[in-house]
């Protein structure tokens, strides 16, 4: 029994599995990626998150975030349960030993189905039993070994899940926190814009009082701090509900966030550069993920091609009887047997193994359009990224040339007003369009941050 148990052993190990095996796509990567100013091996990627904008006060609210994340958390679960799951899987692969122990008593019916039993023939039984049973699926065609790899592959790809979830994570709380300091220094526009409002409407009140303005410069000059006013209001809102965003990003009930550096003292990198984009299918999570779901639902064809074959188990028990407990572990009591190896062969399905055959290739035509529209789509954000920075850059240069000219036509249309050369029309003009164009300067310059962070995640980066 043992030589016929080692020979069908061998068999099985040297057994193919069915189904194709897998190799990765190939998918063509363009030499350089549109809109890159590099064509070096040098990415942006390769920074360390922390030394990207060399901030305390945001390096500890991601790390808290990482932390206390519900995300983050749900996307570790999901890890074990697949972890779990391959145990579960591979452990087919080997025998199954279970161990069964009980005491039986029987007392059958004088007058029931036994008929004719005479007087004084006890029918009362009862006996002791403990034996071992060992159970083995003969994995002739791999079915099992696929299903391991299609379980190994899943888990793999929810690692990938939890990294991408991470990456989302850092991304969106280091854009909240830009965002919120982009607000911040709205606020103080909007309060110096304010402050010089009510100076103006106090010079313009007192020039009408003694008949230098008319009754339309005061109330120009009012609209103008109203405007001051509601604006303030507005940006004092969108703080608090950013404020909110940002508490429940790193897991905490709404509270206040604490500041660091100002927006304009956070310095940017000096260079971004892209890298090649060959690289980027090592880098990116979603990539990985999408590919091993493709792995996965490649193993599973070769899973549903199995039950084409017939399915082969090995059972042996080995044990002992007794009706006295204290005769179970002697000699006479043992009881062994060993079941030839039992064979299922599908003989009628009604297609129901070919069905589920095209199901897992459908499957797996699926997950290949989802891992190449997963490469593709990271091109298109590492290029949007990219032209986003560039043009966003140069558009921020430019608005920053435009509020210098505001500033200084500001200042001239207020000595023209007080010198009685024009009228407060034009001063108003002036100070409205310097206010809209400082906050305009601001946000491109909070913009011009975010598509920092936008490419760090497109390109791969991550919390390192």
């Amino acid at each position: 029994m043992k030589r016929l148990t080692l020979a069908v052993l061998g068999v099985a190990l040297s057994s193919c599995a069915v189904g194709p095996n897998y190799s990765r796509p190939n998918v063509p990567a363009p030499p350089q990626y549109r809109n890159a100013t590099d064509a070096t091996g040098t990415s942006l990627a390769e920074t360390k998150w922390f030394d990207l904008f060399h901030d305390d006060t945001l390096t500890k609210l991601v790390q808290t975030a990482l932390v206390q994340n519900h995300d983050v958390r749900i996307a570790a679960d999901r890890v074990l349960e697949a972890r779990g799951e391959l145990t579960v899987t591979r452990s087919n692969e080997v025998p199954t030993l279970t161990a069964n122990a009980g005491y039986n008593a029987v007392r059958s019916s004088r007058i029931g189905q036994s008929r004719f039993v005479p007087s004084g023939i006890s029918l009362d039984s009862s006996y002791t039993y403990g034996n071992f049973t060992l159970n083995w699926e003969l994995d002739f065609w791999g079915r099992i070994r696929r299903q391991t790899e299609a379980a190994r592959a899943q888990y793999l790809a929810t690692e990938d899940a939890r990294r991408g979830v991470i990456s989302t994570l850092v991304a969106d709380v280091t854009s909240d926190y830009f965002r919120l300091l982009e607000l911040d220094q709205e606020l103080q526009i909007a309060q110096e814009t304010l402050k010089n409002a009510e100076d103006g409407l106090k010079i313009t009140t007192a020039r009408h009082d003694r008949g230098a303005a008319t009754g339309l410069d005061v109330s120009q000059a009012q609209q103008f701090l109203y405007t001051a006013t509601s604006q303030i209001a507005s940006i004092e809102r969108q703080i608090n509900q950013q404020e909110d965003a940002i508490s429940f990003l790193i897991g905490e009930n709404p509270w206040d966030i604490t500041r660091g550096k100002a927006l304009a003292d956070i310095p940017l990198p000096p260079q971004v550069p892209s890298g090649l984009p060959s690289e980027l299918l090592e880098r990116r999570p979603d990539i990985h993920q999408a590919e091993e779901n493709l792995i996965s639902a490649n193993a599973n064809i070769g899973v549903a091609k199995s039950y084409y074959f017939p399915q082969i188990s090995l059972t042996t028990v080995l044990g002992s009887q007794s009706r006295a407990l204290s005769q179970l572990f002697t000699g006479p009591a043992r009881a062994w047997n060993f079941a030839v190896p039992a064979v299922t062969y599908p003989i009628f399905t009604a297609g129901a193994v070919r069905a589920a055959v095209k199901v897992t290739e459908a499957q797996k035509d699926e997950a290949l359009e989802n891992y190449q529209k997963s490469i593709q789509s990271a091109f298109r954000e590492v290029s949007d990224s990219l032209v986003g920075y560039q043009k966003g850059t140069e558009q921020r240069e430019q608005e920053q040339l435009l509020v210098n000219a505001l500033i200084e036509g500001e200042r001239l249309s207020r000595l023209r007003y007080t010198g009685g050369l024009d009228s407060y029309l034009q001063v108003l003009d002036a100070q409205r369009n310097l206010f809209a164009g400082q906050l305009t300067l601001s946000q491109l310059r909070r913009d011009e941050m975010l598509s920092v962070v936008q490419l760090y995640r497109a390109l791969g980066g991550g919390w390192q």
